[in-house]
């Protein structure tokens, strides 16, 4: 596999039927974290999937402002996890007041999602300021850092060892994205949803997290925080972030597939990727 025809490609791991079939690293190592960018997003629905088998969530239907603890906009946690609150938030419109990039330079991160101005009509709208303000409100139902729930109650018990959580400006986890993990650590996160949950994640919220509850486009529907599409007539679920970085599961393969990647500022990004995972990966 030349990973140089994909641009700045990582590395590459890909498991089939519980045994690693190709481990490839352009840069770095097996230790090397990787910036899952907007993957950490996926990872933060996990966790409340955990959190709501455990009862300190009541279920998708909670109010966010009642695991906030202060007034917040009409919206319930599955309104964030398939992306289509009320918020006026699309990050893939620079003119959106939500949009991310807004976000970012304020000292306070979930003001900011709380404050956004309101659509009359909802859709999918891709917003991360909607997921920083559920990282938030579990972080608060918790009552502990969410870095820390995530360290005992998904990463220990799978054997991760390394896990480096990104803050807002004021000291919240942020699920916002960028949490670093190494590729293996992907996979194996992977392998928990093609395994049905392995026991950690409930395996409802597993089955839930990946049925469509919203359409992006003609090919392509939206999960709890997950993306759900076909490549060369494969279904998958994947968690993906800027610059192409992916992890695919593809149940009618048994196979799971981490792509890491440095392709930032690169317009064509995700079809880089795409493309190494349906000629070198799939094909």
């Amino acid at each position: 596999m030349n990973l140089s025809e994909y641009g700045q490609i990582t590395s590459v791991v890909v498991s089939q039927r519980g045994g690693i079939a190709v481990e490839e690293y352009a840069e770095g190592d097996a230790e090397t974290l990787r910036s899952t960018r907007s993957c950490t997003k996926t990872v933060a629905g996990m966790l409340l999937g955990i959190a709501i088998d455990r009862g300190i969530v009541d279920g998708v239907d909670a109010r966010l402002e009642d695991l906030l603890g202060e007034p917040a906009p009409p919206i319930v946690l599955r309104d964030l996890l398939k992306m289509s609150s009320c918020l006026d938030c699309d990050d893939w419109d620079e003119a959106s007041p939500g949009n991310e990039e807004l976000m970012y330079p304020q000292e306070d991160w979930l003001g900011f999602a709380l404050g956004l101005p309101l659509r009359e009509t909802t859709g999918f709208s891709y917003c991360t300021a909607g997921v920083v303000a559920l990282g938030i409100a579990l972080e608060r139902a918790l009552g502990e850092p969410l870095s820390d729930f995530a360290r005992r109650e998904l990463f220990d018990p799978l054997g991760i060892e390394r896990a480096e959580w990104q803050q807002t400006p004021r000291g919240e986890t942020s699920t916002a994205g960028g949490l670093e993990l190494t590729s293996p650590s992907l996979l194996r996160l992977g392998e928990v949803y093609l395994r049905e949950g392995e026991g950690l994640v409930p395996r409802e919220w597993v089955a839930e997290s990946i049925r469509a509850h919203a359409r992006i486009d003609d090919e392509t529907e939206y999960g709890y925080l997950w993306w759900l599409k076909e490549y060369a007539g494969e279904r998958t679920f994947f968690m993906t972030g800027m610059g192409g970085n992916r992890v695919h599961v593809f149940p009618g393969r048994d196979l799971v597939a981490v792509i890491t990647t440095k392709n930032f500022g690169r317009r064509d990004a995700h079809t880089l990727s795409d493309r190494l995972l349906v000629d070198e990966i799939l094909g």
